[in-house]
């Protein structure tokens, strides 16, 4: 099937790049956010790969989210795991936010969870406690039981991800957009897994991380580079699906020192982006590590095509850390959509000059929409960086 679905996007990307070619003079006379232009179809997968783009296209994490109306009609009825893997159900919460704001990509509504039981680990997600996940992860017998990454059957174990990519595939070309998939980073799902839910201070993790570092357990080595495989494969299964980029997300990255992050999580998730690029060189990788924009120097050379930063770091410091070769995507703060309009469209318009002008880095939040964010914000937020043509325009 791989090689049917990569023969279909390959001839896919190559329409897309003749169409944009011969509307590349006129798009950058199209200032109304409304109104869609060929090369809006794949904008945002073309500045993943580090392209300059004819204006800066924009996404945002947790886009498909409970600060929607139409979103809580599910979030209240139906536990996120029926949500999650009910494809109906699925597809309908990833584009409802697509459908309001045109963002220029969709994201599959899942959760980096989500693969866990592939490799046999159960987990749940709790209405008021967040996810929970009851399999003890202490000792290298706990690794050593788990299934083998290398033969996971992804079509068997979640058979939903192949339905719910496959439409939204199809969804995406018919909005003249692009489909983003996504994964967590092994020292994230590890960290997690270890601590068994939320953690203010991943101190079991840590002391395993110690043990592992003297040689006396080495649970976590063994078992973040399963996790490794495993995310690399079902990434790659994601893009046979129809995923035209992928996010990682290293989600709990303010958990580990520098030490840690050098050690054990860019190891970690190095191997996993390997294994996509070997797959599907010419799909772009994101790689955004939450909290970890205090060793971005540490992220230069992760082997991905851009790195994602969060709101903790002004997006020109980070730009000259990052340096000019490492494309870039953010990072505002997620707590301006509570702001005024002009306060937001300020903010966009200073993070995208920032990063270097319209069409040099791909916009997003520092974090996830939050709970709470008038629906309105969000609108304001991606018409500003349609519209913004730069400081002289």
């Amino acid at each position: 099937s791989s090689s049917s679905s990569s023969s279909s996007s390959s001839s896919s990307s190559f329409s897309l790049r003749s169409t944009t070619d011969s509307t590349e003079t006129t798009v950058s006379t199209t200032t109304k956010a409304d109104l869609s232009s060929p090369g809006d179809r794949d904008i945002l997968v073309r500045a993943a790969k580090g392209e300059q783009t004819e204006r800066t296209p924009v996404w945002l994490m947790r886009q498909a989210g409970r600060y929607m109306a139409e979103f809580r009609e599910y979030s209240t009825k139906y536990p996120f795991r029926e949500r999650s893997e009910t494809p109906s159900m699925a597809t309908e919460l990833s584009l409802q936010c697509h459908r309001a704001y045109k963002m220029d990509g969709i994201i599959m509504f899942s959760d980096i969870l989500t693969p866990l039981p592939t490799l046999g680990i159960d987990f749940d997600v709790v209405r008021g406690k967040g996810p929970q996940i009851y399999t003890s992860v202490r000792t290298e017998e706990d690794v050593a039981k788990m299934d083998d990454p290398n033969d996971i059957d992804f079509e068997a174990k979640l058979p939903f991800i192949k339905e719910i990519l496959n439409t939204l595939s199809e969804d995406a070309e018919k909005a003249n957009t692009s489909l983003i998939g996504f994964v967590g980073a092994p020292f994230t799902l590890g960290a997690y897994t270890i601590e068994g839910k939320s953690s203010k201070d991943c101190l079991t993790t840590k002391k395993l991380m110690m043990e592992d570092e003297t040689g006396t357990n080495m649970a976590f080595s063994q078992f973040v580079d399963k996790l490794a495989i495993m995310i690399g494969k079902y990434a790659c299964y994601q893009i046979d699906n129809g995923a035209q980029v992928i996010q990682v997300f290293e989600s709990w990255a303010h958990q580990a020192s520098p030490k840690w992050f050098a050690q054990y999580a860019k190891p970690a998730a190095q191997k996993a982006i390997k294994i996509i690029k070997e797959t599907h060189p010419d799909v772009p990788v994101i790689y955004f590590a939450n909290g970890g924009s205090s060793y971005l120097e540490l992220q230069r050379d992760m082997g991905c095509d851009m790195i994602a930063v969060d709101w903790a770091v002004d997006m020109a410091e980070a730009r000259e850390i990052l340096g000019p070769d490492v494309p870039i995507s953010g990072n505002l703060d997620p707590t301006v959509l509570f702001g005024t309009k002009e306060q937001i469209e300020e903010a966009v318009r200073d993070c995208i000059d920032k990063a270097g002008g319209p069409g040099k880095h791909l916009l997003n939040l520092g974090h996830g929409v939050m709970q709470g964010t008038p629906e309105e914000a969000v609108g304001w937020l991606v018409d500003e960086c349609k519209r913004y043509q730069g400081k002289d325009a």
